[in-house]
């Protein structure tokens, strides 16, 4: 049951759904590009992803990483395969040419990484963060930073990590202690402990480029007087930094992943961006490990998915309601209605989520080169407001899905021999890394639904409402309907939490994760509309496929997209009746009891 690369499913997202290569060949970044460029690179990504990042998945679990005396050693194979990796020019596929780059979409980099999730969930996190480095110094670096550093990131040569978290100090960055003091040579010095660093020490590169917040002397308390700084591993001398990895945690997921402890002692560093505006510079690098962590989700469900489905077929057991012809005295579990069931949920969860994951991509090309001004605000709105909901539902889904595909296992599915545990174990990380998910949701309604009057979600819902009307009158209107529905019951939420939260303060943080996973829905009932649009118009092409792909858009409807019915009337229910003032009241009183 080896990875099998969704390409055909890629293509059908990428050129018929969202028509990427048309819209891409509009910015004059991209103007050479096409379809079948598109699809060459997918099926070489594919090809090293399954052949030789796959095969080193279950292993680099068992084995894990190695600690001794500082140094790190990563499973076996783990460093031959990314050096094939920067070899290929794997890193460098969306950087930029006068960096060594290619230049190529990053909707490309976005499916790139899901397959290489997909494969090895532990080995992809080494890579993980280097567009997102390469951005933010691209974005916020000195001229002698970018020249430096750029080029070496760009290619690989150089891994890079984001050193955030402290033991005191996880979600509230404003705790952070580790200090920069002003050096003589116009550099700094950190000092300080920093945790959970993924890749913090490894033997896969020579040297690492840490991104490290820290605050000034006089910096301002909080998260407002933090700054940041690039510390790399080894100095410009070839001298080793001031940085030790004092241990690696054990886990129950992603092994073959070193997160380490770091300590850094007067380590060397340079200032990114402005004295006391380093969350600004690093939010460039956060918000692209968050549509990272958005995809591994996807791709560990993916890569269950097809698991569990092999089993469906090979595994027999009772005689189904329904038989086929010449069936034997047991039938295949997939024909069995509660298998099936199973396996189609992980289907509409993963191919909706793969269509909103490139759609997203697809942003993130148009917002950087898009070449009217207006038209770039614009995407980056969208960006920044679906951005949450990409990171905290499909790795919310992710998870859900990688229990469902063990679910189909049965007892098989607990006993690690049958591999399918390791998925729901990964998993299980993305919903707390790079913001939490409950972080998410918080973020999501406060800044990016109710600020700024709701425009971000007006923008959002006026898209679905426009594919939604093209399906009047068709095999589809009964769907278009109740997304129009749930789309106007939304923006109808919003208003009222609006309105509530002058009088109940507390109130969006109660509703937060149900406002972010209705949008999830719609945005997923969104791309399964255009997905069975697009179906029904190319039927006669290819029958059984297009088939397929409606069936799924129907079972969606059915059985999924309900759930806006339940996180509805969670939200009406606090609305109406004041549960989350309630709630807070008694918690207050508690609080001053137990004092």
């Amino acid at each position: 049951m080896n990875y099998v690369p969704p390409l055909r499913d890629f293509a059908f997202v990428l050129d018929e759904v969202l028509q990427a290569p048309q819209a891409l060949r509009a910015l004059p970044a991209h103007a050479g590009f096409d379809g079948e460029l598109m699809m060459q690179i997918l099926e070489e990504a594919g090809r090293f992803a399954a052949n030789v990042v796959a095969p080193l998945n279950a292993s680099g679990d068992r084995e894990g990483c190695r600690f001794e005396q500082g140094a790190v050693t990563t499973p076996s194979g783990f460093a031959g395969a990314y050096a094939r990796f920067c070899e290929g020019g794997w890193p460098a596929l969306a950087c930029a040419p006068e960096h060594g780059g290619q230049g190529l979409p990053q909707v490309l980099d976005c499916a790139l990484y899901e397959m290489l999730s997909a494969a090895n969930h532990g080995w992809t996190m080494y890579p993980g963060l280097l567009h997102g480095a390469y951005a933010c110094l691209a974005a916020h670096g000195s001229p002698a930073l970018r020249e430096a550093y750029l080029d070496k990131i760009a290619s690989g040569e150089w891994l890079a990590t984001m050193c955030l978290t402290e033991a005191h100090a996880g979600s509230d960055l404003g705790l952070l202690r580790t200090r920069a003091a002003p050096g003589d040579d116009g550099g700094y010095r950190l000092s300080g402990d920093k945790i959970f660093i993924s890749g913090g020490e490894h033997d896969l590169t020579g040297n690492i480029v840490h991104l490290v917040l820290a605050r000034l002397p006089d910096a301002a308390p909080g998260s407002k007087g933090l700054s940041l700084f690039l510390a790399p591993k080894l100095l410009p001398d070839g001298s080793r930094n001031g940085i030790q990895c004092t241990g690696i945690e054990h886990k129950m997921g992603i092994r073959g992943s070193a997160t380490c402890s770091l300590r850094f002692e007067q380590a060397q560093a340079w200032l990114v961006g402005e004295a006391g505006r380093g969350l600004a510079a690093m939010f460039v690098m956060m918000n692209a490990a968050r549509l990272h962590v958005g995809v591994q989700g996807l791709g560990l469900a993916e890569a269950a998915w097809q698991r569990s489905l092999a089993y469906a077929h090979e595994r027999r057991q009772s005689r189904a309601p329904v038989r086929p012809a010449g069936a034997q005295a047991a039938d295949p579990i997939a024909l069995h209605p509660a298998v099936h069931k199973l396996l189609m949920e992980q289907r509409c969860r993963i191919e909706g989520g793969r269509m909103l994951a490139c759609w997203t991509g697809l942003l993130l090309d148009l917002a950087e080169h898009d070449t009217d001004a207006d038209a770039r605000r614009r995407h980056r709105d969208r960006l920044e407001f679906i951005t949450p909901v990409v990171k905290a539902f499909l790795t919310e889904q992710g998870f859900q899905c990688a229990s469902r595909a063990l679910q189909v296992f049965g007892g098989h599915g607990y006993i690690v021999e049958s591999g399918i545990e390791q998925y729901l174990r990964d998993a299980r990380i993305t919903m707390i890394y790079e913001g939490s998910n409950e972080i998410q949701g918080i973020d999501f309604l406060l800044r990016k639904v109710l600020a700024d009057d709701g425009r971000r979600p007006e923008d959002f819902v006026a898209l679905v409402q426009a594919d939604a009307r093209r399906a009047d009158g068709g095999a589809f209107e009964q769907q278009a309907s109740l997304l129009l529905q749930a789309a106007q019951k939304l923006r109808q939420a919003a208003a009222d939490i609006a309105v509530g939260m002058a009088s109940n303060p507390s109130l969006p943080y109660f509703l937060a994760d149900e406002m972010l996973r209705l949008t999830g829905h719609l945005a997923l009932g969104w791309m399964w509309l255009r997905a069975a649009l697009r179906a029904l118009a190319a039927l006669d092409c290819n029958p059984a496929y297009y088939n397929g792909k409606r069936d799924a858009a129907c079972y969606y409807f059915a059985f999924v997209f309900p759930e806006v019915l339940q996180l509805f009337d969670v939200v009406d229910g606090c609305l109406s009746t004041g549960v989350p003032a309630i709630l807070s009241d008694r918690h207050h009183h508690a609080a001053q009891e137990a004092g």
